[in-house]
């Protein structure tokens, strides 16, 4: 079994080239929950949504976000009629996977097990776990004030400054036990081109992940090509973290951990035993040579 970190696109990507190379109950992923979000009274969890709706066959890779084909009904009506102004666009079928979510959490639920029922409902073979049951919120401030990390992307569109990145938590989010158990039985841990900051640091925050990582091999995939992240807006969130917006910014995040490093072919900045290979996943099949690729270095 591969485990893989993901959050937003880059690890979903990925994905889709590993599942035409794995059974899907060889593959375990860890998502990020630190861009959840209540909203018209129903729980968004946007990173595992987007790995469930990938293994369910129904996400729309056109946007990677939301259900193929979806209608848009309800939140039209919502703003029309009612005022209700979601600052997100929520298909009908997807809200319906929002309203089940959110009324589990209500009955008191775990956030795990309630993705493990979500998984089962529709065909998931696949492991998908939330990083912990705690609830973690990433922030930005900016000069409008602080701001949910979803409301500074999609309602500004990445346009506003950021001064700081920051989690909110009641309590130190603790990595739940199946993520433990599942990132020291794989054969390897690969962390996707996920945004360092926003997806992929939220995981690595919650306690005990780091010291599995450590016990384990380890591959990361940098997201940057140069200054340029190749998608999403990691360069200026990078900034905001304290980190260089480049390869050697991320590697400096991963490096206490990490064994192997991958960059873009096309990447001007030098890692010293960086491996060179095209992570530029416009189709499927980029995603099928770089899973492969991957696949190599584990299992030779």
């Amino acid at each position: 079994m591969i485990t893989f970190l993901s959050g937003g696109t880059g690890t979903p990507k990925l994905l889709r080239g590993m599942r035409d190379l794995l059974e899907e109950r060889e593959i375990a992923v860890v998502v990020n929950t630190a861009e959840d979000l209540w909203i018209t009274g129903n729980h968004l969890s946007p990173d595992i949504d987007t790995v469930i709706y990938l293994f369910a066959g129904i996400l729309d890779t056109g946007r990677w976000w939301g259900i193929r084909n979806d209608s848009y009904i309800t939140h039209d009506l919502l703003r029309t009629k009612f005022g209700i102004d979601e600052y997100i666009a929520i298909g009908d079928q997807d809200r319906s996977v929002h309203a089940a979510r959110g009324e589990m959490l209500r009955g008191g639920m775990r956030l795990t097990e309630i993705t493990r029922i979500l998984c089962h409902s529709l065909g998931v073979q696949a492991t998908v776990l939330p990083m912990t049951d705690s609830v973690v919120t990433t922030y930005v401030s900016t000069p409008l004030g602080e701001m949910h990390f979803q409301e500074y992307w999609v309602k500004h569109r990445g346009e506003v400054e950021i001064e700081g990145v920051y989690r909110r938590y009641n309590e130190t989010p603790l990595a739940t036990q199946e993520v433990m158990d599942t990132i020291d039985a794989s054969d390897a841990v690969v962390i996707g081109p996920g945004n360092p900051v926003t997806s992929i640091s939220p995981i690595l925050e919650c306690a005990g992940v780091r010291e599995a990582l450590s016990r384990q091999y380890v591959i990361a995939v940098s997201p940057f090509i140069g200054d340029a992240p190749i998608s999403g807006p990691a360069a200026a969130l990078m900034r905001a973290f304290g980190r260089e917006p480049s390869s050697a910014g991320t590697y400096s995040l991963y490096e206490d951990f990490m064994d192997i490093f991958i960059q873009d072919v096309r990447d001007p900045v030098e890692i010293e035993g960086g491996l060179r290979m095209d992570t530029l996943m416009f189709n499927r099949g980029k995603s099928l040579d770089l899973a492969k690729n991957i696949l190599n270095l584990i299992y030779g």
